[in-house]
């Protein structure tokens, strides 16, 4: 059975689209520890990060990072945190979460309430910013 993410990257299920490559995907969380909290996956449906080849691997980090850039640039914020937990979704994924403090990275945070016409309008002005060359 497909993971709810391989729906996503086949057009099943809809998203806040950040960016894409023919490798990777990037789209808003719906259900964000904070505004802009992104989750970076490869579009081949793996389960475990460290069960991913090697080549696919090494260029999800770059993907990733491009994206935190953009991310940075439209929420004010000190850094972009990364996690991988690897629990909830049986799809290899990267959290990119704004943070200003550690405990900001924590996944028992009440999500922020964002419209949809709010989630569309943050991921287009991201996208926006996203440099994938």
């Amino acid at each position: 059975m497909s993971s709810i993410f391989t729906k996503i990257v086949n057009g099943e299920i809809p998203c806040y689209k950040i960016a894409e490559s023919e490798d990777y995907l990037a789209f808003l969380d719906v259900r964000p520890q904070v505004k802009g909290h992104t989750l970076v996956i490869p579009k081949k449906e793996i389960d475990y990060i460290f069960d991913i080849d090697d080549e696919l691997l090494s260029g999800m980090l770059p993907f990733a990072k491009r994206v935190a850039h953009a991310i940075k640039e439209v929420i004010p914020c000190k850094r972009i945190g990364v996690a991988v937990l690897g629990i909830e979704v049986p799809h290899a994924h990267i959290h990119l979460i704004p943070i200003n403090q550690v405990k900001d990275l924590r996944f028992d945070n009440i999500s922020p309430d964002l419209t949809p016409e709010e989630m569309e309008s943050l991921a287009a002005e991201i996208k926006s910013r996203v440099s994938l060359v």
